[in-house]
């Protein structure tokens, strides 16, 4: 029954945080410029893949560029919605995955080694996300036969995103301490 209701909290989070990624953008003003530098979907994701694990995390950052586009017409659908779809994927994954083999071999999870954890696994995780968003980019432009270049690549994934990265390095790993601390996460930082 506890593995059941634990299922059930992850269902409810991961909810919670869809609906988190559905509402955030609304913040940017549905402004793609201002929505490529703060990226208000990422945060949702990662969170998810933090505290409910790697498959949920995919699961919502699959579903939630679509969705948005399906309710609210952004992002645009083709070719920012469907590379969206699987860097977000990637995202969810990777931190997951990270956070799960770092938590497995440390065993002390309090404290500093905690805080470098989140921190390596949403680097791995940003990075890999960006890596998979130019592969999926790539292969939509070629089909299209549009250009995209490794400065368009570099543009796109790192340099109009500084202030969502920094954003993100900021508030992620804090919000993560804060509920660590307060009781609402497990040692490792499940629910």
């Amino acid at each position: 029954m506890k593995k059941q209701s634990r299922g059930i909290r992850k269902l409810v989070l991961s909810a919670m945080f869809m609906a988190i990624g559905l509402v955030l953008p609304f913040i940017t003003g549905q402004i793609q410029q201002v929505g490529n530098m703060l990226l208000p979907m990422h945060i949702p994701v990662l969170l998810c893949g933090l505290i409910c694990g790697w498959q949920y995390g995919t699961v919502v950052g699959f579903i939630l560029p679509l969705l948005r586009y399906v309710l609210f017409g952004m992002p645009p659908i083709f070719p920012t919605g469907v590379s969206m779809t699987f860097e977000l994927a990637a995202y969810g994954a990777v931190i997951g995955l990270i956070m799960q083999q770092l938590s497995k071999k440390n065993t002390v999870v309090n404290g500093k080694n905690y805080v470098l954890n989140l921190y390596l696994a949403l680097i791995g995780a940003m990075l890999a996300g960006r890596i998979v968003w130019g592969i999926v980019r790539f292969i939509l432009a070629k089909a299209t036969m549009q250009p995209f270049t490794i400065e368009m690549f570099l543009a796109g994934a790192f340099l109009t995103a500084i202030p969502g990265i920094v954003v993100q390095l900021i508030l992620i790993p804090g919000m993560m301490t804060a509920l660590q601390r307060a009781g609402v996460l497990h040692a490792d930082g499940t629910c």
